[in-house]
């Protein structure tokens, strides 16, 4: 097992906390789920389309894998970092590790389809996905309590 599969898989903080909030599925919250960090994420609704925005600072293009299956949106981006030097007699390596995944349930009105447009610039990696063209707006109904 490599330094950085350890260090992912086994912080020191994990122990107990984690485990016992996994078996009583306490929340069942991502939040509560200290082995990853989520960024974060606007969702807008325009008449046509979604858009969604996830801040991902750090990360390049070919870092992001994206799909989209059973109305279901995954995003999860990996990059890991190692540099090497000698500086002033010493030896040093650095290494960064960063990941992240998420998981959003889209609504039935994406046209799935149709091809989601994607692009990442200064951090924020946004998405477009069309609607249906025959979805409609139907009004909210309102129903009285008697």
């Amino acid at each position: 097992m490599s330094l950085i599969e350890f260090t992912k898989n086994r912080w020191p903080w994990n122990y107990g906390l984690t485990d016992f909030l996994e078996r009583e599925h306490f929340f069942n919250d991502d939040f509560f789920n200290l082995e990853k960090s989520s960024p974060a994420i606007n969702v807008k609704e325009h008449k046509n389309n979604f858009e969604i925005e996830l801040a991902s600072p750090g990360f390049d293009k070919k870092d992001f894998e994206i799909s989209l299956k059973d109305h279901v949106l995954e995003i999860s981006a990996e990059k890991e970092k190692e540099e090497t030097g000698k500086d002033n007699g010493y030896a040093r390596k650095e290494f960064n590790y960063r990941s992240f995944r998420r998981a959003l349930q889209l609504p039935k009105t994406i046209d799935e389809s149709k091809d989601i447009r994607a692009s990442y610039k200064s951090g924020i990696l946004r998405l477009n996905l069309q609607k249906k063209e025959d979805t409609e707006q139907k009004p909210k109904k309102m129903i009285e309590v008697i």
